[in-house]
């Protein structure tokens, strides 16, 4: 697929109210967007989608980019980075 025929990555971390891991990994996410250019990132509640819930609820947080499970628990920057260059989303 062409440059122009590509669509921009999408970061979503998925989360529940009140939970501190989850809380964490966007800390994690924000700093690393200090140091490097990310897509913009949607927080959004595990529980607001049945196949979220079910296929991540016990793993939270779960960070998807374009719908795939980058990394869970903890910011995996590195893995995230390489997903990004291998999907054309960051330098």
């Amino acid at each position: 697929m062409s440059a122009a025929g590509a669509s921009a990555p999408s970061l979503i971390l998925l989360t529940r109210p009140d939970c501190g891991l989850c809380e964490e990994m966007l800390l994690a996410l924000n700093a690393l967007q200090d140091r490097r250019p990310l897509p913009p990132i949607r927080v959004l509640d595990v529980d607001s989608d049945p196949l979220w819930q079910r296929r991540y609820g016990l793993t939270i947080p779960v960070l998807l980019l374009d719908s795939v499970a980058v990394c869970h628990a903890r910011l995996d920057a590195a893995e995230l980075l390489r997903m990004l260059r291998d999907r054309g989303g960051a330098p």
